[in-house]
């Protein structure tokens, strides 16, 4: 089973400055890390390959510093890792992401699964790996929680709801998100971290890849950021204290000189 792992390399802190040209993240000078949710995704593309055999090849697209996640993910036993890194691609919404990420994974194929986190932790839009399998074509189930049955032409899956789960079969290539639920990521071993220091980190470019100009970076990305602001501090309420008939009179004539 061949499996692609997108993943995002992100600010380890929520303290981030803002572009005030274009209003986009400024990620230099702050530590990164891998996505949370993203290392499940790794983790879950490890345990499938120890039961079926094949390999797992990580891609992430960001700035050259982002090899640095990739290597990582192969000291925990990923195979190969992939940057799709140029200037072209800064300023990316998710949708010109997801387009971007499609097409460097059609340099990958044959494929079959790609598994992403179910969200990125500085953007929580959950949006970039639907994209890429609508970009695709493939189907996609998202919020899994368990791989439950899984051959070489479906997958047998449970997706997590608010109250519950559901019974899910894909057939495949498909692509997954994946949810916290589905398994611990493992450490990386001293045999990994050696191998990943001396991994090749293939690059993939604009030029390599060939995409329409027209559907990347700032220029392909139709959600523009139009003001960023912090919101005004919100001033200490009061506490209601007294018997509950009481309070609720109280409160409903406090609401009421607001509404007034």
């Amino acid at each position: 089973m061949n499996i692609i792992v997108c993943i995002k390399q992100v600010p380890e802190t929520t303290e981030v400055r803002i572009n005030p040209e274009t209003n986009t993240l400024m990620r230099e000078g702050v530590k990164s890390i891998i996505n949370p949710f993203d290392m499940y995704a790794i983790e879950e593309a490890l345990r499938l390959k120890e039961r079926f055999g094949g390999k797992v090849s990580v891609i992430t697209m960001g700035p050259p510093q982002a090899d640095a996640a990739l290597r990582e993910a192969i000291s925990m036993g990923a195979d190969e890792g992939y940057l799709v890194c140029d200037r072209a691609f800064a300023g990316s919404d998710t949708w010109a992401t997801s387009y971007t990420l499609a097409g460097a994974i059609k340099k990958l194929e044959p494929y079959d699964l790609i598994i992403c986190g179910k969200q990125a932790s500085d953007g929580d839009t959950a949006q970039v790996g639907p994209g890429i399998s609508t970009h695709l074509n493939i189907p996609q189930v998202t919020y899994v929680k368990k791989v439950e049955e899984a051959t070489d032409k479906s997958m047998r899956l449970e997706r997590m709801l608010e109250e519950g789960y559901e019974i899910i079969q894909t057939p495949l290539p498909a692509l997954l998100t994946v949810v916290k639920e589905i398994n611990e990521p493992r450490i990386p071993s001293l045999k990994g971290l050696m191998r990943a220091k001396n991994a090749k980190i293939i690059m993939f470019t604009q030029k390599e890849l060939n995409l329409d100009p027209q559907q990347i970076g700032l220029c392909g990305s139709p959600t523009q950021v139009v003001k960023i602001f912090t919101p005004t501090p919100r001033v200490g309420g009061q506490i209601l204290k007294g018997e509950v008939p009481d309070i609720v009179k109280e409160l409903v004539e406090l609401i009421k000189g607001e509404v007034n």
